[in-house]
């Protein structure tokens, strides 16, 4: 009968989680701020109920929101509009994440008094923008379409730099004899093996979904999914980017034709947004309010100096030769949101 009763109450904690996340939203919509952040808070008030501190489930679960969450992204990508800023988009997904982690790395080396690898860890691993916080904030504003697709794009695509950066760090930090050759070519083999296999299931999906006879269209939206969750483990398993794979094939399958295809759509925005709504509030119960004090100061100054600073930085040096002028990349530049993919990378290091 105990058990019972404490399943019944987990079910309606999770109830009342998702209907504090949806109501939020238009809380915050009014307010001015943005959803994520007040899912993230749920998430803190939870924590003062319940004790959770597990790194390893607040990864496995953030993976695979992040896999919801790119994949309705890239469904809702207009390859129309992102091909012409493409360039612009891999330079802020490479060299502008790069750029970024450098500086930053150097300014909490200083501000924090840690050494300089871990320094450059902790800019790799909050140099990266986010898609969730992106694609929640940018979608449905009035922005000139090539600015908007850039930055969408950009949060999409540089997922594998900010992951190779981390891993890179985290690798030198704990075994030093690392041979730096051999990881150059495992964030090469990331991004190649990707790419190729986005390429390729972004057909395959697309030819299954229009061929395969469902016995029910509601099966559709589910089949999409489902392929989107292999292709990354399997893209995983061959040392590529899983991300990168997951967005490559969404885009493909979003501009090309599908049966029932407002059907998959519509699942796929309202999934993303319930495993966004779990998602944040895990990642805020992962945090502990009462050893806020003694970070805020040192936080919200890198905070700062990552806005007005190390992402200007990026930006203007990724973006040097772009058509942009200066007041849009002052836009992309504070338009670089960060959220899950940064708190999630924060995990590497606990579990390593």
């Amino acid at each position: 009968m105990e058990a019972i009763t404490t399943s019944n109450m987990i079910v309606l904690l999770l109830g009342l989680l998702m209907l504090a996340g949806a109501l939020s939203t238009k809380i915050s919509a009014r307010v001015g701020v943005p959803a994520m952040v007040v899912f993230v808070g749920l998430g803190m008030l939870l924590g003062r109920f319940f004790y959770f501190d597990d790194a390893f489930i607040t990864q496995l679960f953030g993976t695979m929101a992040l896999i919801a969450i790119l994949f309705e992204g890239g469904l809702n990508t207009s390859w129309p509009d992102v091909r012409p800023v493409l360039r612009s988009a891999l330079s802020l997904a490479t060299l502008g994440v790069a750029v970024t982690a450098r500086v930053l790395g150097v300014l909490a080396h200083y501000l924090l008094g840690i050494s300089w690898l871990e320094g450059m860890l902790f800019g790799s691993i909050v140099g990266s923008t986010d898609a969730a916080a992106v694609f929640a904030v940018i979608g449905g504003q009035s922005i000139r379409k090539s600015l908007a697709a850039t930055i969408t794009a950009e949060s999409g695509l540089n997922d594998p730099t900010a992951i190779f950066l981390s891993i890179l760090f985290i690798q030198l930090l704990t075994a030093p004899q690392t041979n730096l050759w051999s990881l150059g070519l495992f964030f090469l083999q990331q991004i190649g093996i990707g790419c190729v296999v986005g390429l390729v299931a972004g057909k395959a999906v697309v030819a299954i979904i229009n061929r395969v006879r469902m016995q029910s269209s509601g099966l559709y939206p589910i089949l999409t999914l489902a392929c989107a969750t292999v292709v990354y483990a399997l893209t995983a398993l061959l040392s590529g980017s899983g991300f990168l794979a997951v967005y490559i094939m969404a885009i493909i399958a979003g501009n090309s034709e599908l049966v029932y295809r407002p059907a998959i759509f519509r699942f796929n925005e309202g999934f993303a947004w319930m495993m966004q709504i779990f998602m944040f509030v895990l990642l805020g119960w992962l945090v502990f309010p009462e050893q806020l004090t003694s970070l805020a100061a040192p936080g919200f100054s890198l905070a700062v100096l990552l806005m007005i600073l190390a992402r200007p930085v990026g930006v203007w040096v990724s973006l040097f030769r772009s058509e942009f002028s200066r007041r849009e990349k002052i836009f992309i530049s504070w338009a670089g949101l960060k959220g899950a993919v940064p708190i999630l990378l924060g995990t590497y290091p606990l579990l390593a």
